[in-house]
């Protein structure tokens, strides 16, 4: 039990399913109030359910921001998906979430193949909804200039899935809509008591979360070169006796050809990465840090037990 426990508070888990880039890891920074997730314009960026902690009223909501769900080719990808749908199926409340621009635009002529993409992912997630009998959440997002009548259309053919309860209308970058849901989301989970402290709005290890930190960094800054060949592994977390951090951190690529993209010329865009995750992790921390990056390659990376073990992914799923 917690000091904030009474005898009115409720406390459980929302879930919040999607394709790729639908806008979750946004949503979920944006209900908790702080980045509990990372964000890149990089499809699949989370590869892990991120617990965020949010509170509405005597309502406490873990908020599981599960991987993208797509079509599944790799060992990692299955991981992933497996992951997602976990994290479904043990919530009190799904949301399912939907790019609003890109699958009207997918629609059209001008709907590009990242749109298309992603309207097949949601397809793939509604076949999967139908096969379960589960009803959940729909929730619109990045409606931002788009029209209302075209909006409702969308909501109606969405609806006439027969998968969804109820259907938002939202937008995860300006708040438009958040709170209506936020307070839904609120009313359905159970009674009891909350599940962490009031001020706590994260349940990541440090270790984890300084890991995806500097892998966002290194998509913000190489997302045009890099494919999805890189993970970040922090190696050695160490509290120092003058309350400073040093962490250890290793960078692994599948060839040799990619290790120079992220050392940059003469070592510079490995410098940046390094500053910017520093920066941000020293804000996080509230002490400084001292971050090493080194870059390994390795073919096989993405067969590694151990860094499946990490983010807390079924190396066998």
């Amino acid at each position: 039990m917690t000091d904030t426990e009474t005898p009115n508070t409720r406390a459980g888990f929302v879930a919040f399913i999607g394709a790729p880039n639908a806008g979750k890891s946004t949503l979920v920074n944006r209900l908790t109030g702080t980045k509990v997730s990372i964000v890149t314009q990089k499809i699949q960026t989370t590869r892990f359910p991120v617990r965020g902690i949010a509170i509405e009223g005597d309502a406490q909501m873990v908020l599981v921001d599960t991987p993208g769900i797509f079509s599944p080719r790799r060992r990692l990808d299955r991981a992933m998906v497996a992951s997602a749908w976990g994290g479904a199926e043990e919530a009190d409340a799904v949301v399912h979430l939907i790019d609003a621009r890109s699958h009207i635009a997918s629609e059209g002529t001008s709907g590009t193949a990242a749109d298309r993409r992603s309207a097949e992912d949601t397809e793939t997630v509604i076949a999967a909804l139908k096969q379960s009998g589960k009803q959940v959440i729909l929730a619109l997002n990045k409606i931002d200039g788009m029209r209302r009548d075209t909006l409702l259309k969308l909501s109606q053919d969405l609806f006439a899935t027969g998968v969804y309860g109820e259907v938002y209308m939202i937008s995860a970058e300006t708040g438009d809509g958040v709170d209506d849901l936020k307070q839904r989301l609120a009313r359905a989970m159970p009674e009891g008591p909350w599940l962490y402290p009031e001020d706590q709005s994260a349940d990541v290890p440090m270790r984890v979360l300084a890991a995806e930190i500097t892998r966002e960094k290194l998509y913000l800054r190489v997302h045009e070169e890099l494919p999805y060949a890189a993970a970040v592994e922090t190696t050695a977390f160490e509290d120092k006796p003058d309350g400073s951090a040093r962490i250890e951190q290793t960078v692994y690529v599948e060839r040799d050809s990619q290790r120079p993209i992220i050392l940059g010329k003469g070592g510079q865009t490995l410098k940046w990465i390094g500053q910017k995750a520093r920066e941000e992790l020293t804000v996080l921390l509230d002490r400084p840090v001292h971050l090493f990056i080194t870059v390994k390659v390795d073919p096989r990376w993405q067969e590694s037990r151990a860094l499946y073990a990490q983010f807390g992914l079924d190396y066998d799923a």
